[in-house]
């Protein structure tokens, strides 16, 4: 058990040996670790989901419905901002009344070119036979567009 280091009188040794209490303090700290559960706090949130369904009704107007682009590339369908899909399922709907309304389509000058090309693919690829674009005035010289700077 202990000895004695370089005294050889016979007296006891004054000094503890630690290592078995502190190997067994770590098998119990061990044991502490694995039998204690796992503490698992869940917080239950519903988030919303995006919602692609048809919109209601009230969005297309019998005789004439204004689709436009914004300078912040926002598409506005009757004032009101939509996703592209969502003007998809409008041409749908007027595409299916009778008569058919009429579509007035007005990007921005300032309104990025391929927003511009994806909306008009989307009119296109409904069929929608009576379409025409609306603010042409603004393009009848040059520079009456203002740019931003780059």
């Amino acid at each position: 058990m202990a000895m004695s280091g370089g005294s050889d009188d016979g007296e006891p040794m004054m000094e503890m040996n630690t290592t078995p209490l502190i190997d067994v303090l770590l098998v119990l700290l061990i044991m502490f670790i694995i039998t204690i559960p796992v503490q698992t706090h869940a917080v239950k949130i519903d988030l919303p989901v995006a919602d692609d369904s048809p919109p209601p009704e009230n969005f297309v107007d019998p005789v004439k419905n204004r689709l436009g682009i914004t300078a912040t590339n926002q598409i506005l369908w009757n004032d009101t901002p939509v996703s592209l899909n969502q003007v998809k399922q409008f041409l749908a709907q007027t595409k299916s009344m009778v008569p058919e309304p009429e579509l007035q389509f007005q990007p921005d000058p300032l309104s990025a070119y391929l927003t511009t090309d994806r909306t008009l693919a989307v009119i296109k690829d409904s069929g929608v036979s009576k379409f025409g674009f609306v603010g042409n005035e603004q393009y009848g010289s040059f520079n009456a567009a203002k740019r931003l700077p780059n």
